[in-house]
C-alpha cells in the first residue's frame, strides 16, 4: 500500500496531542461518544494545528454533531455508527467519513447506501460493539469493494503490521487508521511505537 494518509485516532491528552502531531501525521481523532474510554468530556488544552482534525460521533443528535464540530473546528466527521444517508446528506459543511464494519463480502455492500454522499470510507472490523474493537479482518474481503469513494484501512492494526500493511493493495486504499495497538493507557498513544511504525511503512 501507497499510505498517503495515516490517521491516529482516540486522542485526549494535550502533550501527547503535540507529540503525535509532531510525527507528521495527516488525521488526528478525537472520539464524542460518551462510552468509549477514549472520550473527549472536555476540551484539550491543545488541539493539532498541522494535521486535521476529525471527530468521531456514533448515532450522536445530529444538532450536537454540528455544534462540536464549529466548537473543536473539525474538518472531518466520521460517521460509527447507524446513520442513515439522509443524516449524512445534513452534514455539508464538513467533509464526512462513513464507518462500514467489516466481517464479510456481504458488509462491504453497505458502502452502496452512502456512495456518493460521504468522502471517506473507513473499513474497520465488525463486532458486538460500537466503535472499534481492536481486531483485525479479513482484508482479502475488501477485493469485492469496486466503489468510486477512497477508504481508510482501519481495525486492530498493530506496531508488528508494517510489512502487512505495504503489501496490502487495493485502488481505492489512501490510508490506514491507527488507534488502540499503539496505546500505553486508553487515549494516550506510545510516540516511539508510532514513530517506528511510521518509519518502517516508509523503508
Amino acid at each position: 500500500m501507497n499510505c498517503a494518509l495515516i490517521k491516529v485516532c482516540g486522542m485526549r491528552d494535550a502533550e501527547n496531542i503535540r507529540e503525535v502531531e509532531a510525527l507528521g501525521i495527516d488525521l488526528m481523532g478525537f472520539i464524542f461518544w460518551p462510552k468509549s474510554s477514549r472520550y473527549v468530556s472536555e476540551r484539550p488544552s491543545y488541539l493539532p494545528k498541522k494535521c486535521k482534525r476529525v471527530g468521531v460521533f456514533v448515532n450522536e443528535d445530529i444538532e450536537q454533531v454540528k455544534h462540536i464540530a464549529a466548537d473543536y473546528a473539525l474538518d472531518y466527521i466520521q460517521l460509527h455508527g447507524s446513520e442513515s444517508p439522509g443524516y449524512v446528506q445534513q452534514l455539508h459543511d464538513w467533509q464526512v467519513i462513513k464507518a462500514i464494519s467489516v466481517s464479510s463480502r456481504d458488509d462491504i455492500a453497505t458502502f452502496k447506501d452512502y456512495e456518493g454522499l460521504v468522502d471517506y470510507f473507513l473499513f474497520d472490523t465488525k463486532c458486538t460493539c460500537m466503535g472499534g474493537s481492536g481486531q483485525q479482518f479479513d482484508w482479502s474481503v475488501l477485493d469485492s469493494y469496486d466503489g468510486n469513494t477512497p477508504f481508510l484501512l482501519s481495525g486492530g492494526i498493530g506496531p508488528d503490521d508494517a510489512e502487512r500493511v505495504k503489501a496490502f493493495h487495493h485502488g481505492k486504499c489512501i490510508g490506514i487508521d491507527l488507534n488502540s495497538k499503539f496505546e500505553l493507557s486508553p487515549a494516550l498513544k506510545d510516540i516511539n511505537k508510532l514513530q517506528e511504525f511510521i518509519k518502517e511503512l516508509s523503508i
